[in-house]
C-alpha cells in the first residue's frame, strides 16, 4: 500500500516501426539522458532515466521527474520540450508501462490481421501499428488493424492518435464490442465468406482499482459494486473476441484491475463455454525481466454491503440479479487443473514501480462449440432455397466460415440467429462522409501518371476520396486488405477513418502540368511509386530546406542544384539515402515533400516534424527562455562543429505566413518566387535559426502533447490537433536566420 501512496512515474515509448526509431534513441542516449546524469535542482539529485528492462530493444523508459521540478533546470526544460515536439510527431508516446504489455504478448507479424476491440484512447493500437510497419521498406503491409470504440467522441482522439503514426493499414469504427458486427469477405472464386481475426486485442472496459496511483478519484469513487456490474459485460465482449478469432488465432484478455471478478473469474467462465476450443497460452517464458504473479485459483465475492460468499450456493435469492454464477471460481478440481488459470499473469504496483495490470493470452483451438452446431433457421433457408451456399442435410456440422452466425444469408436475406443473439446495429454521432473509391481509368489518374512517372505496379484501386460531388480536394489511399473490408462491409459497419493522405488538390495546379500536390503525411506511402521529380539531397541540404523558409535553388550542393534545375515548377520528392561514409549523418533515409518554385525550393514540413528532423542531423532545437512579449521563439542550434558562417535574413510577411499544407496553393508559391526572384538578395548558410510564432488565441494541448503530464498549457503556441477539431487562428510567423 506504500507504493500505491506515490505517484506514478511516467514512462515513454519510442514509435518501434519507423525506421528513425534508433535515431531517437541514439539522440535520447546520448544527449539528453547524458545531460540528466548527476544533475542536482535545488539540492535534489534528478534521477536519470531507465529502461524497461522487459521492453525489446530499449524502446521504453522510465522517467521518474516532477513537472514542478521540470519548470526550475534549463536542463530539463530542454528535454521537456523535446519529449512533447517528437510526441507530436509520432515519435514518441506517453503510456503507462503496463500498458504495453497486452500488445506485445499477441506476437504480431506483418501479414496478421489485428481487431482492437475496446480501443480509445488509442496507445495500445500505436503499438500494434507500429508491429504491422516493423520494416519500413514495405509500404503496404498484408495486415491490418481495425480500432473500435463504442463512445463516438473518444474514436476522434483514436484517430488524431493514429494519424500521427502515417498508416495506411488502420481502420477506426464505432461500434459496441459485445455486439461489434462480422466482416464479410469474398475470395478469388467470388465464393462469400466470413471473415476472422488472427489477433484480437481485448482490453475491457473495467473498474480500474489498479490505476488509483495515477487516477486519484478511484479511492474515492470505488466500490464492490462496480466489478459486479462490469462482470457480464466484460464477458460479452471476450465471448464476441473468440467468436471472431480464427482458429490458430490469439487473443489478449486484459484489464487495469485486481479483482478477479474482472480477470480470472471472467477467463474461467469462457473456458469452461468453450468446451475446450480455447486454452490459455504458457507466456512465463516471455517478457524476460517483468516481474509478475500468476493467476488466482480462488477468491471470495463481497456485495456492496460488505457481505462475503465463497460460493454459488451462499448467496441469498434477493442478491441473484447483483451476484452471478460465472463470478465464483470453478471448485472442480479436474475443471480447474484443465484451466490452468496459474498462466494469467498479475502485474502489481510494487513489483517495478508501475501500475496493476491483468492479463491472460487465449489460442483457439477449434471453431466455438455454438458455430459448430447448425442454426435453425439454416434449415428453414434451405427449404426455400436447396441451391443456398452450404445446404447438405448430410452434414453434422457447419463450416464455421460460412455465414451463419447471426448473419444475413447471401439467398433470402434472413437473419440468423446462434449463442448469443445479435442485435440490430445502432450508429450514433456524426454522419461521416463516404469513402468513393477510385476506378482504374479515372481520368484524375492520367495527368498524376504522367508528371510524377508513376511506376505502372501504383494500386489505383486502393485509391479513394470523401466526397460523391465536385472537385476531389484530397486523395487517400489505404492497403489492398482494408479496400476489400470496405467494399465489401460498407452497410454493416459505421467507420469514422480510414486510409492516409498522399495527394492534395493545388488551386490553378493545372498550370503546372498537375493539379495535385504530394503530401508529406503520405510520402512514405507513395514514394515506391514515383519515379520522376525527385531530387537526392544531401545532409547539408537537408538543414538548408529546413532552416529557411524558401531557399533559392543555388543555397543547394551542386548535384541537387543540377536535377533541381531540370525540372519545372510543381511538387517535388526531396530524397536522402544514408551515406555509408558518413558516419556523422543520419542512419535512416528521409523523404520530405516540397515545390520547385522558379528560383527557390521549398519543403512541406509541419513545425514539429521540421523539428524531428533537424535533431537527426545533430541541432538542438528548444524554446527560448524569454517570456513576456507575447510568443513563443524556438531556437535550434547546431552541436555540430561548423566553421563560422555570415548571417542573413530572410522575411517572409504576414499573408503568405502559417499557411497549412492543405491550402498552399501554386500562386502562392508564384507569388514568393517574384518577390524574392526581382532583387535576389544574396543568402548566406546559418548556424542559428531563431523561429517566432505569435499566434492571437491560447488554447491547450491534447493528452498526447505531453508525454509528462495529461495537460500541458502550450501560452500562445496553437498545438496540432485532428482536422475536425483544428482551431481557426489568426496567426502570424516570422522567419529570422540570424
Amino acid at each position: 500500500m506504500a507504493t500505491m501512496r506515490e505517484p506514478l512515474p511516467a514512462t515513454i515509448r519510442i514509435t518501434g516501426y519507423k525506421s528513425h526509431a534508433e535515431e531517437i534513441l541514439h539522440c535520447l542516449k546520448n544527449k539528453y539522458f547524458k545531460e540528466l546524469q548527476d544533475l542536482e535542482v535545488e539540492g535534489q539529485r534528478i534521477e536519470a532515466p531507465q529502461p524497461l528492462s522487459w521492453y525489446p530493444s530499449e524502446l521504453a523508459w522510465h522517467i521518474n521527474i516532477s513537472r514542478k521540478i521540470l519548470r526550475k533546470s534549463p536542463v530539463l526544460e530542454k528535454f521537456h520540450q523535446f519529449l512533447i515536439s517528437e510526441t507530436e510527431s509520432g515519435n514518441i508516446s506517453r503510456q503507462e508501462a503496463v500498458s504495453m504489455i497486452p500488445p506485445l504478448l499477441l506476437d504480431i507479424k506483418s501479414h496478421h490481421k489485428i481487431l482492437d476491440m475496446c480501443a480509445a484512447p488509442g496507445s495500445k493500437t500505436a503499438q500494434l501499428i507500429e508491429m504491422l510497419h516493423s520494416d519500413m521498406s514495405v509500404a503496404f503491409p498484408e495486415g491490418f488493424v481495425i480500432a473500435n470504440d463504442v463512445d463516438n467522441k473518444r474514436c476522434y482522439l483514436l484517430v488524431h492518435q493514429s494519424k500521427r503514426l502515417h498508416s495506411p493499414c488502420i481502420m477506426v469504427v464505432n461500434h459496441d464490442a459485445s455486439n461489434i458486427p462480422r466482416l464479410h469477405m469474398v475470395d478469388a472464386d467470388g465464393q462469400r465468406s466470413i471473415f476472422f481475426y488472427d489477433r484480437i486485442l481485448c482490453d475491457v472496459p473495467c473498474s480500474g482499482d489498479a490505476t488509483l496511483r495515477k487516477n486519484i478519484d478511484v479511492w474515492r469513487k470505488w466500490t464492490t459494486s462496480n466489478s459486479l456490474q462490469l462482470h457480464g459485460l466484460q464477458q460479452r465482449i471476450a465471448i464476441r473476441g473468440v467468436e471472431q478469432l480464427t482458429v490458430g488465432g490469439r487473443m489478449v484478455y486484459s484489464t487495469c484491475s485486481l479483482n478477479p471478478i474482472e480477470n480470472e473469474a471472467v477467463i474461467s467462465a469462457i473456458l469452461e463455454k468453450s468446451e475446450g476450443t480455447l486454452e490459455l497460452v504458457d507466456v512465463s517464458s516471455e517478457l524476460p525481466g517483468l516481474k509478475r504473479m500468476p493467476g488466482l485459483t480462488t477468491w471470495k465475492v463481497m456485495t456492496r454491503e460488505g457481505h462475503w460468499y465463497d460460493e454459488w450456493s451462499d448467496v441469498p435469492e434477493n442478491k441473484h440479479t447483483q451476484i452471478r454464477p460465472t463470478m465464483f471460481p470453478i471448485k472442480d478440481p479436474q475443471k480447474l487443473k484443465i484451466m490452468n488459470l496459474e498462466r494469467c499473469i498479475r502485474v502489481l504496483p510494487h513489483h517495478q514501480n508501475t501500475g496493476g495490470f491483468f492479463v491472460a493470452v487465449l489460442e483457439k483451438k477449434a471453431p466455438m462449440p455454438w458455430n459448430k452446431r447448425e442454426p435453425k433457421l439454416r434449415r428453414k433457408a434451405e427449404m426455400v432455397n436447396p441451391s443456398a451456399e452450404g445446404a447438405d442435410e448430410k452434414s453434422a456440422a457447419v463450416d464455421e466460415t460460412k455465414i451463419t452466425d447471426g448473419e444475413e444469408s447471401l439467398d433470402n436475406k434472413e437473419t440468423i440467429f446462434c449463442p448469443p443473439p445479435s442485435k440490430k446495429m445502432k450508429l450514433f454521432g456524426f454522419k461521416e462522409d463516404p469513402f468513393v473509391f477510385l476506378n482504374e481509368d479515372d481520368p484524375i489518374f492520367l495527368p498524376i501518371q504522367n508528371f510524377y512517372q508513376m511506376d505502372p505496379a501504383f494500386p489505383k484501386m486502393n485509391v479513394f476520396t470523401r466526397t460523391h460531388e465536385g472537385k476531389k480536394r484530397h486523395l487517400y489511399m489505404v492497403s489492398k486488405e482494408l479496400r476489400n473490408v470496405l467494399h465489401h462491409n460498407s452497410e454493416r459497419m459505421k467507420v469514422i477513418n480510414t486510409g492516409i493522405k498522399v495527394l492534395s488538390r493545388n488551386n490553378d495546379g493545372e498550370e503546372f502540368g498537375c493539379a495535385f500536390r504530394l503530401a508529406q503525411e503520405g510520402i512514405y506511402t507513395i514514394n515506391p511509386y514515383i519515379n520522376g521529380r525527385i531530387v537526392k539531397i544531401s545532409v547539408e541540404d537537408v538543414m538548408v530546406l529546413l532552416t529557411q523558409e524558401n531557399p533559392f535553388i543555388g543555397k543547394l550542393t551542386s548535384d541537387p542544384q543540377k536535377q533541381a534545375k531540370k525540372l519545372s515548377m510543381g511538387s517535388i520528392v526531396l530524397k536522402y539515402d544514408p551515406d555509408t561514409l558518413n558516419k556523422e549523418g543520419p542512419k535512416c533515409p528521409i523523404v520530405l515533400c516540397g515545390w520547385r518554385g522558379k528560383n527557390s525550393i521549398r519543403a512541406f514540413v509541419a513545425r514539429n516534424e521540421r523539428f524531428h528532423y533537424l535533431r537527426m542531423l545533430g541541432v538542438e532545437v528548444f524554446r527560448d527562455g524569454k517570456k513576456g512579449e507575447g510568443s513563443n521563439k524556438l531556437v535550434a542550434n547546431s552541436e555540430k562543429n561548423m566553421e563560422p558562417m555570415e548571417e542573413g535574413i530572410l522575411n517572409v510577411q504576414g499573408e503568405t505566413e502559417n499557411l497549412k499544407q492543405d491550402t498552399e496553393s501554386s500562386q502562392e508559391f508564384a507569388k514568393y518566387d517574384e518577390i524574392l526572384g526581382a532583387e535576389e538578395p544574396e543568402q548566406k548558410e546559418v548556424e542559428h535559426a531563431q523561429i517566432e510564432i505569435s499566434n492571437s488565441k491560447v488554447m491547450q494541448a491534447s493528452e498526447c502533447t505531453d508525454p509528462l503530464s495529461k495537460i500541458e498549457k502550450t501560452g500562445n503556441a496553437a498545438v496540432a490537433c485532428p482536422d475536425e477539431e483544428r482551431p481557426k487562428v489568426e496567426s502570424k510567423q516570422v522567419i529570422n536566420v540570424d
